[in-house]
């Protein structure tokens, strides 16, 4: 091992690899939504390692910390970029179809708003495990992980938020002539 790859070897150890398990829970409390703990880890240590290869690290913790909340950030940034950019071109698509009528378009547009809505009017809890478990497809034992709770508690949400906007869907389906 090159005497440069041994010194940063070194450096990693003593100063970065010591704060990873506080790391892990700060991002964890800090950022519930869905994330891959141990990309953001492992991205920020890389990013870290370049820095002081460069030079510019004073403060090896604090520079850990600053980068894993700028690479959820950025994560986050790209994830709504994506979704944006594939809720584009699902309409595009739509758009172009020539076998599309507009009524049909139309109302599956206005299914997915009211679906949306229903969503939107869950509790904070059931909204987030609802939008993770069946928007996200994350299995219930990684929700449990990540939210820190029993997968009973996962479990027993899913199905309350679904019920609850089944109610909702039921309440406000336009084709039963009721305000939407």
């Amino acid at each position: 091992m090159p005497p440069q790859d041994a010194e940063q070897a070194r450096w990693f150890a003593e100063k970065l690899q010591p704060h990873e398990s506080m790391l892990r829970a700060w991002l964890a409390g800090q950022f519930t939504t869905c994330l891959d703990l141990d990309d953001v880890v492992q991205e920020s240590y890389l990013r870290v390692l370049q820095a002081h290869r460069r030079g510019v690290v004073d403060s090896p913790k604090a520079f850990l910390f600053a980068t894993a909340r700028n690479v959820v950030l950025m994560q986050i940034r790209h994830r709504r970029v994506a979704r944006t950019d594939s809720l584009a071109e699902m309409d595009a698509v739509g758009i172009m179809d020539d076998g599309t009528d507009i009524p049909s378009a139309l109302a599956r547009s206005q299914e997915l708003e009211l679906l949306t809505t229903a969503i939107q009017s869950l509790p904070s809890r059931c909204r987030q495990i609802i939008t993770l478990r069946k928007i996200y497809g994350i299995s219930q034992k990684e929700v449990a992980a990540q939210l820190g709770l029993a997968e009973h508690t996962i479990e027993a949400q899913g199905t309350i938020g679904l019920r609850k906007i089944a109610a909702f869907l039921e309440k406000h389906d336009p084709r039963q002539g009721r305000p939407s």
